[in-house]
């Protein structure tokens, strides 16, 4: 068997590619939109993919399920548990719907489809049995079930796509689904989560990629309750410092469910000269965006462009600043080259933003902006309408500016009616500057008055005399959100 664990270090996601070398076919589990490295495996081990699959309806990327199948002809299966609310739409007719304990076989392989509902109704997780080699699962694809020291979130679906105290809910049914699934298999079966390290998808995710059953059996912070059968203290820990849910979020959840757009072969991407970018901008239909780090923007950058600083987390800071179901001007990218700007692009589709039209080497020759900065040590000198921290939720609970409110930069550009209705400068700060400087840039493309906080957080606390406020009393609830 082969068993390939495709992680995606921006969004904090994981996609498994499972061979059988016997049959020379394999199937792909959870995967993303960007499909090179599927197609490649396939490529380089001289398989088929026949199948494809995931775990539940995503919240955090769009899927590239429905892609796959298209570009490979593969048999898509998806999850029929959960009830009506949780069917998967029209486009994924031609689908296997799967009910609790359907198999998939490719070959000496089996995926059992279990139902392992809370951090989502029809979530489903599979075992895996390597038949050339045993008779039992020796693996799970725990989804967003069971993570590394955690476990999936069920408030996702309150804070993030409108629904109303479905929290409750399905933290019973986690609970359920642990004693019932999980804690019955043996010790020796792994762990392999569609989540780590940085997703808002768990409160407390690893960095470790995998784990075992009886690891999480010992060292779990949530077993002891399962122990003592201890349902209410289980909800009330589980639900209690979750992060912010990014209000992107919403749009994922709903087009994951309906069928993603197949977007077959993208058109080449198209470098503009300064000349061609200056005209753009001058007549307003397209949008700069700077990839460059806070400090170089801060010298200078054009005006009503958003900061998304590199590759690295494009799909994950994109989606907080530009949002495909209410602007429609294409985007043009700041990049080194071609392939920096095809990278940037591959990112930003993970998350359904689908309209890279370009890129640019150079802001020579545009007519640039230099934004405003304050220092620490001169920030109650400013005459402000609001101090805006655009932190998490727990971040700010652990420690921030005195008079500051919290609105997360995932969250701010969906709740603009958060922030002051009249006229005045919103001074933003975020820990170090990167997030703060992504949430200004689109806060001053819709036309507010912002001036960035001068090495935010970090560099007011270092000043002498500045003593952080913990609680949550100045933070801004926005509850149900969508």
């Amino acid at each position: 068997m082969l068993l390939e664990r495709i992680y995606d270090e921006d969004l904090a996601q994981a996609s498994y590619f499972i061979g059988c070398q016997a049959a020379n076919e394999a199937v792909v589990v959870d995967p993303r939109r960007d499909l090179g490295v599927y197609r490649d495996l396939a490529a380089r081990h001289g398989m088929r993919i026949v199948g494809v699959t995931e775990t539940h309806i995503h919240a955090d990327y769009l899927s590239g399920t429905r892609e796959l199948a298209a570009a490979t002809g593969a048999q898509i299966y998806v999850s029929d548990e959960g009830g009506p609310d949780w069917t998967y739409g029209t486009d994924f007719d031609g689908a296997v719907r799967m009910k609790h304990r359907h198999r998939i076989t490719l070959g000496n392989i089996t995926l059992e489809a279990v139902h392992t509902p809370g951090h989502t109704p029809e979530h489903l997780s599979f075992l895996i049995t390597d038949g050339a080699q045993a008779s039992e699962p020796g693996f799970m694809l725990s989804g967003d079930f069971v993570f590394v020291g955690d476990l999936g979130r069920p408030d996702l679906l309150d804070e993030a796509a409108g629904f109303v105290d479905t929290r409750f809910a399905g933290a019973r049914d986690l609970f359920a689904s642990l004693r019932d699934h999980f804690l019955t298999l043996p010790d020796y079966v792994q762990v392999l989560p569609a989540h780590g390290a940085g997703s808002a998808c768990g409160k407390a995710l690893g960095a470790i990629p995998a784990t075992t059953v009886g690891y999480e059996r010992a060292f779990s912070w949530w077993a002891p309750y399962l122990a003592r059968d201890d349902e209410q203290g289980f909800i009330d820990e589980l639900l209690s410092g979750q992060p912010d849910a990014h209000a992107y979020f919403a749009r994922m959840k709903q087009q994951n469910k309906v069928g993603p757009a197949v977007l077959g072969t993208l058109p080449e991407i198209i470098e503009y000269t300064s000349v061609e970018v200056a005209a753009a901008l001058a007549d307003d239909s397209t949008i700069l965006v700077d990839t460059r780090h806070h400090d170089r923007v801060h010298t200078g950058t054009v005006q009503g462009s958003l900061n998304i600083p590199g590759v690295a987390k494009a799909a994950s800071y994109g989606a907080w600043v530009y949002d495909p179901e209410t602007e429609q001007r294409p985007l043009v990218l700041l990049a080194d080259s071609r392939e920096e700007a095809e990278l940037f692009r591959a990112h930003l589709v993970r998350v359904g933003i689908d309209t890279v039209r370009g890129f640019v080497t150079s802001l020579d020759g545009l007519e640039l902006f230099t934004p405003v900065l304050v220092r620490p040590e001169d920030l109650d000198t400013v005459d402000r309408a609001m101090l805006l921290d655009v932190r998490n939720k727990t971040e700010y609970a652990e420690g921030h500016l005195p008079g500051a409110v919290q609105l997360s930069g995932g969250r701010v550009m969906w709740h603009l009616d958060e922030l002051p209705a009249d006229s005045g400068t919103i001074v933003t700060y975020c820990r170090s500057g990167v997030r703060n400087s992504v949430a200004a840039s689109a806060l001053r493309r819709a036309g507010y008055d912002v001036a960035e906080l001068e090495g935010s957080y970090l560099a007011w606390t270092e000043m002498p005399g500045n003593v952080p406020v913990t609680g949550d009393s100045e933070l801004l609830t926005v509850a149900n959100s969508g």
